[in-house]
């Protein structure tokens, strides 16, 4: 590991705090949050299958 490496994962723990506490803001169930997350990750699956099916350059 090197410091660039250190930074990168303190920045992504940092981005994860943010984006839990903007979560716990909204005092969501654990259900509705659940369906919520995988909704967002079923959209960009969805948008990463359209763009390699599409292809580069077109």
């Amino acid at each position: 590991m090197n410091e660039y490496s250190i930074v990168q994962i303190v920045s992504l723990v940092g981005f994860l705090i943010l984006a839990l506490s903007a979560l716990a803001s909204h005092r969501l169930n654990w259900s509705k949050a659940l369906r919520m997350g995988l909704l967002w990750v079923a959209i960009f699956l969805g948008v990463a299958l359209l763009f390699s099916i599409v292809g580069p350059g077109a």
